[in-house]
């Protein structure tokens, strides 16, 4: 028979295990909450690290494509600046020109009547050194230089001195040519041309001072050389008058072009014809007199001086 006092330690020996699961259970089961609330929670934290990684990225792209917007401004705008310095730049110069001629303009022994006048002076100078070398105008090469002398003594400019002396030098040797020598050529030709004989016309010939035998002998027979006979017949006599007549001419033609060659070739062609056209006789001789005093006529004008006084001006407008 069992005592009352083992009674209650035999049922506490028997709810020992009973309270060791229990507690075991309790730990097991708040060990998997915690699992599940860790898990839970490192699911959430992933969760959103992943959101904030695409975030960042999505922000990295809009920064990428802000960063080229931005460089592509830059560039626009460093070609803008640019342009703007290269026009600065040319503002810079064209005002320093303007300066530049401000300044030329107010300096007292250059200013801008004193300058148009030099241009005109110049302008002048070489219309008269054309006139006389390209159209042999002797009176308009004159008035030009004239003019241009007369603008120059406007200018009241002690370096130019100089200048008005090589001007008047050069004045003073047009004026010592006197007539243009092809004018004087062409007068010449016109008058030997006028003073011809008609083709048919016979000049008088030495026979008439040759003894009375020799002038009886003459009307039967006339000796003279085979190579430089007189045409007799009228039409030898009208075509040696035709040829003398073109090479007058041509001798014309040449003095107009100052073809001092040509010249003097028509010329010996045309004494060639006078001997053919009549025999010899004072009159004759008189005509080849003249004609050789034409053949030595000068034909161009000659200025050693022409120009020195235009290359002077544009030396000292050079200079300064």
């Amino acid at each position: 028979m069992t005592s009352p006092e083992s009674t209650p330690a035999s049922h506490s020996g028997r709810g020992a295990p009973w309270l060791a699961l229990a507690l075991c259970a309790a730990l097991a089961f708040a060990g998997w909450r915690g699992w599940r609330a860790w898990s839970a929670h490192d699911a959430e934290t992933r969760r959103s690290v992943a959101e904030q990684a695409d975030a960042l990225g999505a922000r990295l792209d809009a920064l990428r494509g802000e960063q080229r917007a931005q460089s592509l401004r830059l560039q626009q705008a460093e070609a803008t600046n640019r342009v703007l310095r290269e026009e600065l730049l040319g503002l810079g110069q064209r005002s320093a020109l303007l300066e530049q001629t401000v300044e030329t303009l107010a300096e007292p022994d250059r200013h801008g009547a004193q300058a148009l006048f030099l241009d005109e002076t110049a302008l002048l100078l070489a219309m008269g050194q054309q006139r006389l070398q390209l159209a042999g105008d002797l009176d308009g090469a004159r008035r030009a230089y004239a003019i241009a002398a007369t603008l120059l003594e406007r200018i009241d400019d002690p370096r130019l001195l100089d200048l008005r002396q090589a001007l008047l030098q050069e004045r003073n040797a047009l004026d010592a040519l006197g007539a243009d020598p092809r004018v004087a050529a062409l007068r010449g030709l016109a008058a030997f041309s006028a003073a011809l004989p008609a083709a048919g016309e016979a000049l008088p010939s030495d026979d008439a001072r040759a003894p009375w035998w020799r002038r009886l002998l003459s009307r039967v027979v006339r000796v003279q050389p085979s190579n430089g006979a007189v045409a007799t017949d009228a039409p030898d006599r009208l075509a040696a008058r035709a040829g003398l007549d073109l090479e007058l001419d041509l001798a014309r033609i040449a003095a107009e072009r100052r073809d001092a060659v040509a010249w003097r070739e028509a010329l010996d062609r045309a004494g060639l014809w006078l001997h053919r056209l009549w025999p010899e006789s004072p009159r004759r001789r008189a005509l080849d007199a003249r004609l050789q005093a034409l053949r030595a006529q000068p034909l161009a004008l000659s200025v050693p001086v022409l120009g020195s006084t235009l290359q002077q001006l544009q030396a000292l407008r050079a200079a300064h």
